[in-house]
C-alpha cells in the first residue's frame, strides 16, 4: 500500500488535478494499493477563515462563498463525465448550502468559535476529496470517498487537536478491511471528538493525516505530492543555486522543517518517523524528477551540511539579571509559564554565567510574553534581582543542519567567517548537544544576504557568485567588463565563480539590475538609464544587501576614493586601478588598509603600480615569506621609458616626446608624465607595502626637463621650449653613449629614502636592454641578493590595465 498525499496547489486547477490523475494511474499500474489523502483547494482554507472572521463583524460573504461554489463546479464540468455530473453537483451544493447555513450562525452570533471555525474549514477538504474521488470514478470502478472525522479521533482542542491512536488506529484499520481493492480519498487535516464533533490537526495537518494513517496501516512509503522538487538546500525564493537533496534522515528533516523548509511540519512525521515508513517529497508538476526520500539508512554523504533553514520575522526575549545565577528552577518556571499560556518558543539560548536567557518567540506573542514574564516575576522585578525585559523586533533565525556535522571540526568557524566577511551580526547562537544543527540570530533585513552566503561556503562545489559595481566604463573599464563577458564561462567552469555585474556607472548615467547586467548590450541599457550620482549609487549598493559584493573603480579620479571607507564598512570589498587614494597622505592610506582589515574584506590595487605586472602581489609574497627587502629599483612610467629607450642616435628629444605624443603614450599635456608625479606615486605605494609611513614630500623626485620647459604657458610653447633646450639633451644622452651606457628614469627605494632621478647604466644592469614602453622593477632582498628578482612587461595600456583589475577581482571571489 502507497499513501499519496496532495496539497492544495496539486489540487487547486485543472491541469494539477489532470497530473494527479495521471500519478494515480501509474501506481495503478503497478499493481499497488493507493490511498489519497488532498487537502482543499489552493488558497481556499485562507478564505474560509477570511469569510468567517468577516461574517462576525458582518460582512458579506455571498460573493466569496458563490466563487468558492464556481471554482468547484467549474472543475467537475470539466473532468467529471457529463452522465455523472449531477449528482457530483448536486453533493456539492449540499455541502456548500451547509456551510452558508455555519456562517449564517456566525453572523447572527458575532462570534467564531474554535469549534465552528474547525467546522467552517472542514468544507474546504469535503469538497476537494469528494470531486476527486468522483474525477478518479471516470477511470476506476472502485473509488471511495472517505470523511477521516469517520476514523481519526481527536480530543477535543479545536484547532489543534491531539489523535487518540488507540481508537483511531483500530477505525483505520477496520475501514480499509473492508475496502482493501478500492482507491480511497481521503480528507486531510480533519478528524471528530468522541461526541463526533469536527476538529482539525493544526498546521501540517494533512501531511499529519497522511502518516497517521501510513504508520497505521504499516504501508510501504508516503509520497507528499507538491509543487516544488523535494525539499531544497535552502529556500530557494531567496537562494537560486537552492538545489533538492536526494534523501535526508528522520533527524534532518525534522530539524529542516522546525526552522522554516515549509515542504513538510515537523511532527507529522512522527508516526512515520516511529514506524520507520519513508517519506517520498515530490512534485505533482515534474512527475519525472525523483524528489527527496526521507528515511531511517540513508548513504553516507561528502556534504558536511544537508541544508540551510530560517524562519523570518521573529522576536526575542533577554533577560537577564543577578538573581537567576545559581538559582534553580528558574529556567523550569520561566518555559512552563510559556507552555501553559500557549507562547510557542523557537530557540533558547542562556549563557554559561547564568546571568542571561535569550529566547526566540513569533512577534505577535512577544508583548503577551513579556507581560506573563512582568507578572511571574513581579518581586524579582522590583528588587532589581532581575533587569527589565528587553524585547528586540526584526529579527530572523538561520540554521545549518546535518548529521555529518557531528564531531567535524571548523563547522561553526566556516559559518561565522561567511556571515562575519558580508557584514552579517549575529545577534544570538544555539546549538544542541547533538551537534546536527548550528542555529543564529540575525537581522531580518539581512536574511537574503546571509542564506546566499552561507550557501556558497558550505556547498563548495557550486560556484561563488561576486555581486560587482563598476565605476568608470571609459577604456579600461570597457575592456575590463568585455573581459569579464568573454572569460565569464570558462570561470564558471575551471574557478568556480559566477561574476554578475549588478551596477555601472559613468559621470552621466548609472545601471543597476540584482540578477545581473546582460554584459552584451550594457552600454545601450547604460545610456537609457538614469542620472548618475556618485552617493547614490554607493547608497543603492548597500541597499541591495547583496553578498560577496565588490565596488571597482576604473577611474583616475579623486571623487570614488572618498567613499572607500564607507564602503568598506558596509562589508564590501574595493579594487582599483585608481592610484589616488593609495599615494595621499599616509593616514589616509592606512585608515583604508585598517578598515578593509577590521570588516574582513578585500582591498586590491594591484593595478596601482604597474598595470597587469604582478608588482605589488610579488612584494607582498615576499614580505610574507620573511624575506628582507633591501633595495627596490624601477622604472614604473611606460612613457618615459619609450621615450627614453628611443632616444639614441641622431634623433632629437623633441621628437621623440612628439613621436610618444601621436601614439598616445602621453597626456594631451606631455608633463604631466615627464614631469614624474605619476612614477611617484607609484613608488610611494610600494614604500607604504613594504611598511614606511612615507609622504609625498619625502621623496627626493629629480627633473628631466629644464624649468623653461617646465613653465611654458601652452604645450606648444613647451615645444617650443624644448626645441631650444636641445643642447641640454644632447649633452646627457652623448655623455652616456660615451661610456656604452643608455639613460634611465629610475625610481629607487633604500634605506628607507626613495629617490627619483635620471641615470645612465651600462650592460650589467638589468634595466639597461629595457625596450618599447615596458616596465621594470627589480627586488633586491636578502635571499635575492646576488641576482636581483626582476619583473618586467607592459606597464600601461587600457587592456593590460583591465587584465589586472579582473585578476584582483578573482582573487577576491577566490579568497571568500
Amino acid at each position: 500500500m502507497k499513501i499519496l498525499k496532495f496539497g492544495g496547489t496539486s489540487v487547486g486547477s485543472i491541469e494539477a488535478l489532470k497530473a494527479l490523475v495521471s500519478i494515480v494511474k501509474k501506481d495503478v499500474a503497478k499493481q499497488q494499493q493507493v490511498v489519497l489523502v488532498v487537502s482543499a483547494m489552493g488558497g481556499l482554507t485562507n478564505q474560509l477563515i477570511t469569510m468567517a472572521e468577516g461574517a462576525v463583524t458582518g460582512i458579506d460573504y455571498a460573493d466569496e462563498l458563490a466563487q468558492i461554489e464556481k471554482r468547484h463546479f467549474t472543475v467537475v464540468k470539466e473532468l467529471v463525465p457529463l452522465q455523472q455530473q449531477n449528482q457530483v453537483l448536486t453533493t456539492l451544493k449540499l455541502y456548500f448550502q451547509a456551510l452558508e447555513d455555519l456562517m449564517q450562525g456566525i453572523t447572527a452570533l458575532q462570534e467564531l468559535s474554535p469549534k465552528t471555525r474547525d467546522a467552517v474549514l472542514s468544507y474546504g477538504e469535503k469538497c476537494s476529496a469528494f470531486m476527486i474521488s468522483r474525477i478518479l470514478r471516470a477511470d476506476f470502478e472502485a473509488v471511495e470517498f472517505l470523511n477521516t472525522c469517520d476514523i481519526i479521533k481527536t480530543d477535543s482542542t479545536f484547532g489543534n487537536a491531539k489523535v487518540d491512536f488507540e481508537q483511531s488506529n483500530f477505525l483505520i484499520k477496520n475501514y480499509f478491511e473492508h475496502h482493501k481493492h478500492a482507491i480511497v480519498v481521503a480528507t486531510g487535516f480533519i478528524a471528530s471528538d468522541n461526541q463526533n464533533r469536527i476538529t482539525t490537526l493544526g498546521r501540517g495537518g494533512s501531511d499529519y493525516t497522511s502518516a497517521i494513517l501510513g504508520a497505521a496501516l504499516n504501508c510501504e512509503s508516503i509520497e507528499i505530492w507538491t509543487d516544488v522538487d523535494g525539499m531544497m538546500t535552502a529556500d530557494p525564493r531567496r537562494v537560486q543555486k537552492a538545489f533538492s537533496m536526494d534523501e535526508l534522515s528522520y533527524t534532518e528533516a525534522m530539524e529542516l522543517s522546525f526552522f522554516g523548509a515549509k515542504v513538510i511540519y515537523p511532527p507529522t512525521m512522527t508516526p512515520a518517523f516511529l514506524k520507520k515508513i519513508p517519506i517520498v517529497i515530490k512534485n505533482t508538476f515534474n512527475t519525472g524528477f525523483e524528489g527527496t526520500v526521507i528515511r531511517h539508512n540513508i548513504k553516507p554523504s561528502n556534504q558536511t551540511i544537508r541544508g540551510i533553514s530560517s524562519v523570518d520575522d521573529i522576536s526575542i526575549i533577554n533577560i537577564q539579571g543577578s538573581g537567576m545565577v545559581g538559582k534553580a528552577g528558574f529556567s523550569g518556571r520561566l518555559f512552563s509559564l510559556l507552555s501553559r499560556e500557549q507562547v510557542n518558543v523557537i530557540l533558547i539560548t542562556q549563557s554559561s554565567s547564568e546571568h542571561s536567557i535569550t529566547f526566540a518567540v513569533n512577534p505577535q506573542h512577544a508583548q503577551k510574553a513579556k507581560a506573563l514574564i512582568e507578572q511571574e516575576f513581579e518581586l524579582e522585578l522590583e528588587a532589581a534581582k532581575l533587569n527589565p525585559v528587553i524585547i528586540e523586533n526584526n529579527l530572523a533565525v538561520l540554521a545549518i543542519v546535518g548529521e555529518n556535522m557531528k564531531k567535524t571540526t571548523g563547522i561553526a568557524a566556516k559559518l561565522f567567517n561567511a556571515l562575519g566577511r558580508n557584514g552579517v551580526n549575529v545577534v544570538a547562537i544555539a546549538q544542541g548537544s547533538s551537534e546536527y544543527n548550528i542555529s543564529v540570530i540575525i537581522n531580518n533585513a539581512d536574511l537574503s544576504k546571509a542564506l546566499n552566503t552561507v550557501h556558497d561556503a558550505f556547498f563548495d562545489t557550486l560556484q561563488k557568485t561576486l555581486h560587482v559595481f563598476v565605476v568608470g566604463v571609459g577604456n579600461i573599464g570597457k575592456e575590463l567588463l568585455s573581459q569579464i563577458n568573454a572569460h565569464h564561462t570558462y570561470l564558471q567552469k575551471h574557478n568556480l565563480i559566477n561574476i554578475k555585474v549588478v551596477g555601472l556607472s559613468n559621470t552621466k548615467k548609472m545601471i543597476f539590475d540584482a540578477d545581473g547586467l546582460d554584459l552584451n548590450t550594457w552600454q545601450n541599457n547604460l545610456a537609457l538609464s538614469e542620472d548618475a550620482h556618485l552617493p547614490d549609487f554607493v547608497q543603492q549598493m548597500k541597499a541591495l544587501n547583496l553578498p560577496n559584493c565588490v565596488f571597482i573603480d576604473n577611474t583616475a579620479s579623486v571623487s570614488p576614493s572618498k567613499y572607500y571607507v564607507e564602503i568598506f564598512k558596509a562589508n564590501i570589498s574595493v579594487v582599483t586601478c585608481n592610484k589616488i587614494a593609495n599615494s595621499a597622505d599616509y593616514k589616509q592610506f592606512a585608515e583604508l588598509r585598517d578598515t578593509a582589515q577590521k570588516h574582513g574584506v578585500d582591498f586590491f590595487y594591484e593595478t596601482n603600480v604597474g598595470a597587469g605586472l604582478p608588482i605589488i602581489k610579488t612584494l607582498n609574497d615576499l614580505i610574507i615569506s620573511g624575506d628582507d627587502v633591501v633595495k627596490i629599483e624601477a622604472i614604473l612610467s611606460g612613457t618615459i621609458s619609450f621615450i627614453f629607450n628611443n632616444f639614441k642616435g641622431d634623433v632629437s628629444f623633441h621628437d621623440i616626446v612628439k613621436q610618444a605624443q601621436e601614439k598616445g603614450y602621453t597626456e594631451p599635456d606631455p608633463r604631466d608624465d615627464l614631469g614624474g608625479v605619476d612614477f611617484m606615486r607609484k613608488m610611494l605605494i610600494l614604500a607604504r607595502n613594504t611598511g614606511l609611513p612615507v609622504e609625498a614630500a619625502d621623496v627626493d623626485l629629480g627633473a628631466i626637463l629644464p624649468e623653461s620647459c617646465l613653465t611654458a604657458p601652452t604645450v606648444e610653447a613647451f615645444y617650443e621650449e624644448l626645441k631650444k633646450a636641445e643642447s641640454f639633451f644632447a649633452k646627457i644622452k652623448n655623455d652616456a653613449e660615451s661610456k656604452n651606457e643608455v639613460l634611465r628614469y629610475i625610481g629607487k627605494l633604500e634605506g628607507g629614502k626613495i629617490s627619483i632621478s635620471l641615470q645612465s647604466v651600462g650592460a650589467n644592469h638589468p634595466f639597461y636592454a629595457l625596450s618599447g614602453s615596458d616596465n621594470i622593477i627589480a627586488f633586491t632582498t636578502e635571499r635575492y641578493n646576488e641576482t636581483q628578482m626582476v619583473v618586467k612587461g607592459p606597464g600601461a595600456g587600457a587592456a593590460v590595465t583591465a587584465a589586472g583589475v579582473f585578476a584582483d577581482l578573482v582573487k577576491v571571489g577566490a579568497s571568500r
